[in-house]
């Protein structure tokens, strides 16, 4: 089996494995218990909050551990837009684009309903790009919050985060991305981007599901979603889930910034793909892109027809997001590129890991060539 679906999810690290291992067995301490298993707990606690720190270039008291980047996005987009109307009621707008993950999404629409917000979407270009004229065009006095995903999940484009940021910096307007897709591929250094606040996730980087973090800036003022024992310095109640921050400060800690090979594997695979297959059309930018993702519409077929020919090929993919599968609706992120709804439900997405090879990807690229041509021959839709 070829897997090319690392977008959804990746394999557990050995080295992941190993090092939150002891706090599965023997080091199982709550780390709020004053005793030795206790200390001992808390003492690993803040270690991966160190190191998870380092890896985002902020403060170890501005990072929360989460359950995943569902709740990263949720505790950052409520949490902070609540904690701002609280301030000033005046403040009841939020900014979202067209292309965010539904875990911000969802968020911004829960603040609408219960909460009397107004969402601004903030459309994007024909490669999923935000433009700043573009989030210029939406910013107002009463917004409380402005959400732009960093890398997107499905078609890989990367937003201008830094020049996004300014922009809301510069009316004293906090700023949080969804990085969960970026992390592993993209600058994560908190100053240098600009922002308030930043998601990631666990999984997507060699660690098991269930663990994230929200970055925090300082000053930024956040409610709490969850409550309880006041965990997390209050933002996140709950005993803490120490091998999963141990877990997810590992797999940091083993990113390489230099990830130009998978970006040139990336860039082959996209070549002989548009080459053997008549009308197939590459998603997002063309440029600025994930080095690890690569996303077809094949015109004329079924993605999940597609989709069902290259597993039986031996090969695993998507058609999107993990959060749709399923769904038989076309994508929103590609109908927010202007892809028309026909189009976008032929799409795949391909999404690999570091550990992909050039043969793999050759074997995968004659993979789709048949298996668009099957389904085209066959005349599924």
């Amino acid at each position: 089996m070829i897997f090319l679906d690392a977008a959804a999810t990746t394999p557990v690290r050995r080295e992941v494995l190993e090092a939150m291992w002891p706090y599965l067995t023997g080091e199982f301490g709550n780390p709020s218990s004053h005793h030795s298993l206790g200390e001992s707990a808390a003492a690993a606690l803040a270690a991966a909050r160190t190191t998870t720190a380092r890896a985002l270039n902020c403060r170890p008291a501005e990072m929360t551990f989460t359950s995943g980047g569902t709740e990263a996005d949720n505790l950052a987009v409520k949490g902070i837009a609540l904690a701002r109307q609280a301030a000033d009621p005046a403040l009841n707008r939020v900014v979202i684009s067209a292309v965010e993950h539904p875990a911000v999404e969802e968020s911004a629409r829960y603040l609408e309903r219960f909460h009397g917000f107004t969402v601004d979407i903030v459309p994007v270009d024909g490669l999923g790009q935000v433009t700043p004229h573009a989030l210029a065009a939406v910013l107002r006095p009463e917004t409380a919050l402005v959400s732009i995903m960093y890398a997107n999940n499905e078609v890989g484009t990367v937003q201008p985060i830094r020049q996004l940021a300014g922009l809301a910096r510069e009316l004293g307007i906090p700023f949080h991305t969804d990085a969960v897709q970026a992390a592993g591929w993209l600058p994560l250094d908190t100053k240098i981007l600009g922002v308030d606040a930043m998601s990631i996730s666990g999984h997507k980087l060699g660690a098991p599901k269930g663990n994230g973090a929200l970055f925090v800036r300082s000053r930024t003022r956040i409610e709490p979603l969850l409550h309880g024992g006041g965990q997390e310095r209050g933002r996140r109640s709950g005993t803490e889930n120490v091998a999963g921050a141990v877990a997810l400060a590992t797999a940091l800690s083993l990113v390489r910034p230099e990830q130009g090979h998978v970006t040139a594997l990336r860039d082959d695979f996209i070549r002989e793909v548009l080459a053997g297959v008549p009308g197939a059309q590459l998603t997002g930018h063309p440029l600025e892109r994930l080095p690890s993702v690569a996303s077809f519409c094949f015109p004329g077929t079924s993605g999940e027809s597609v989709l069902l020919e290259l597993e039986r090929q031996g090969v695993v993919c998507s058609s999107g997001s993990a959060c749709a599968a399923g769904s038989d609706a076309a994508s929103p992120v590609l109908l927010a590129m202007g892809i028309p709804s026909e189009v976008a439900q032929t799409a795949v997405r391909f999404s690999f890991d570091t550990a992909v090879t050039a043969a793999e990807l050759h074997e995968a690229a004659a993979a789709v060539r048949n298996a668009v041509g099957s389904v085209l021959t066959l005349g599924i839709r």
